[in-house]
């Protein structure tokens, strides 16, 4: 499967491959739609189910950001950490740290968000571009990893659970509270911590 870990190669080397290749691939698919991805638009970072997310800025303080805000936050932090030599180590003989699997628990999770808000408020623009089996292959891909390695909380995840099991024919997927192209008359808030 193409996120087992052969054998002989490190955890954390493959964490750290999936997690780039994750990064690059949502970055690009974002950058596709981000002219249609306002402040204006998008005032608040929504998923399915009109789901919030809210930004924990360095201090711990939440904020309620619109998305296009949210979605910089992200990958900037993304980009800062996956460029940081003492975290994601590129010369042989350096180390992963310690807690290198809990700050790919935080991306993975951050960019989750950002594919949830694409497949909520903009999936028509990128089945308009053609982009949709792209976005769909990316999704399968992070949800794969996360199945097979569990690095973001199934509360994070339910909310796209009906997608998943449409496109992996994961029937022992939770079902979500919607389609992720379908809007429902209620709203939860999550608070998303950094």
């Amino acid at each position: 499967m193409l996120v087992d870990l052969p054998p002989g190669l490190d955890y954390n080397e493959w964490l750290a491959s999936h997690t780039l290749a994750l990064f690059d691939h949502i970055n690009l698919v974002y950058g596709t739609i981000s002219e249609f991805c306002t402040m204006t638009g998008c005032p608040d970072m929504t998923g399915p189910g009109l789901r919030t997310y809210l930004w924990f800025d360095e201090k711990g303080k939440k904020t309620r950001v619109a998305a296009p805000q949210y979605i910089d936050y992200v990958m900037t932090f993304t980009q800062r950490t996956v460029s940081d030599e003492t975290i994601f180590p590129t010369k042989y003989a350096n180390e992963f740290p310690s807690s290198f699997e809990s700050i790919v628990r935080k991306i993975l999770r951050l960019l989750y968000h950002v594919v949830a808000h694409i497949y909520h408020c903009h999936f028509r623009e990128v089945a308009l571009l053609g982009l949709h089996a792209h976005l769909n292959c990316v999704f399968a891909h992070l949800t794969l990893l996360n199945q097979r390695f569990n690095l973001i909380d199934p509360k994070e995840t339910e909310i796209l659970g009906d997608l998943e099991a449409a496109l992996l024919g994961d029937s022992t997927s939770a079902p979500s509270q919607t389609l992720a192209i379908q809007e429902t008359p209620t709203s939860t808030t999550t608070t998303s911590t950094t």
